[in-house]
């Protein structure tokens, strides 16, 4: 028997359900010539998350693959927002960009006052990176934790900072936990669905540790599930996969305003300045799958994460 199996409750499950039908609580403070940065900006959740913190007034670091895409992105928030925006390319598959980018944000003469990750890919085919890891796992985890573990000393020293997974339900995928000794699917049968809850539950994880650190500090660290939202994420997969997500996934997706406005309220409102470990459905607390809670495989994953990243 699994030793997750015990620990899973009804009520838990039917929370999370419920949840799925709310709305995001709102923050009406303005966040004025506060910098916020944002990784894969350039569209979906990151996209209209930009939008709504250039309407309050904050100024944009955005982290995307594509530079036309990019400098598009910015000229429009200066030009409609009239805040400043700036940004970074950096392909999250490739671990020289992440550190790359990662020590350029550490070089920053200003205080980061939030940082949310976003980019990220779902694949319903194994791809392994230049850097031999399995896509999913290393774009979404891997890179995160590569550029929170070299920014960590900085975020720390501020007087303040919020650091924001968009995480997901998902990571209910991985219902037993993460496999240490397969964590790239070379054993185990790979499917998109495992892979994308092996990356999101990766990052709850993480947030176990990074969490353990900023102890003492105004650093506060969390995850959030979006809802179901219309993205184009998948369209990179084949034609089944989208005419399965237009048809099935995406008749009952709704606008993506709500995760913006939620990812704004968790980065802003002084209702939750505190909080911190915590997953959030939008913007309501709610108990994650009993793996993501395990402070031993949190431990272990922090070893490895420490290795794959080549950190002493």
């Amino acid at each position: 028997m699994n030793k997750y199996f015990k620990e899973y409750k009804w009520e838990n499950i039917f929370e999370m359900i419920k949840n799925q039908k709310l709305e995001p609580k709102k923050c009406k403070e303005d966040f004025e010539n506060r910098l916020v940065v944002i990784t894969g900006a350039t569209s979906g959740i990151g996209y209209e998350t930009a939008k709504k913190y250039a309407s309050c007034k904050a100024n944009l670091l955005t982290i995307n693959r594509n530079e036309e895409k990019s400098k598009k992105l910015c000229d429009e928030i200066i030009k409609i927002y009239n805040v400043k925006c700036n940004y970074l390319i950096a392909d999250f598959s490739k671990l020289n960009n992440v550190k790359n980018v990662a020590k350029q944000l550490l070089e920053l003469n200003q205080d980061i006052d939030v940082i949310i990750h976003n980019a990220g890919v779902y694949n319903t085919e194994k791809l392994i990176t230049e850097d031999q890891m399995e896509m999913v796992f290393q774009t979404n985890y891997l890179s995160t934790f590569i550029i929170n573990y070299i920014i960590k000393e900085k975020l720390s020293s501020q007087s303040s900072s919020r650091i924001i997974y968009v995480n997901s339900e998902a990571h209910r995928f991985a219902a037993w936990g993460l496999n240490f000794e397969d964590l790239f699917f070379e054993k185990q049968k790979y499917s998109g669905l495992k892979s994308y809850g092996y990356a999101k539950l990766a990052q709850l994880l993480s947030i176990i540790k990074f969490n353990e650190y900023f102890i003492g500090t105004n650093v506060t660290i969390n995850a959030m599930h979006p809802g179901n939202v219309k993205t184009n994420s998948g369209q990179n997969n084949g034609e089944y996969y989208k005419l399965f997500k237009k048809y099935f996934i995406d008749s009952s997706a709704r606008d993506l305003d709500i995760s913006a406005e939620a990812l704004y309220y968790l980065g802003v409102s002084k209702e939750v300045e505190k909080e911190t470990a915590k997953f959030f459905n939008l913007t309501t607390i709610e108990v994650p799958a009993p793996p993501a809670l395990d402070f031993e495989a949190a431990k272990i994953l922090w070893e490895i994460s420490k290795q794959l990243g080549e950190f002493q």
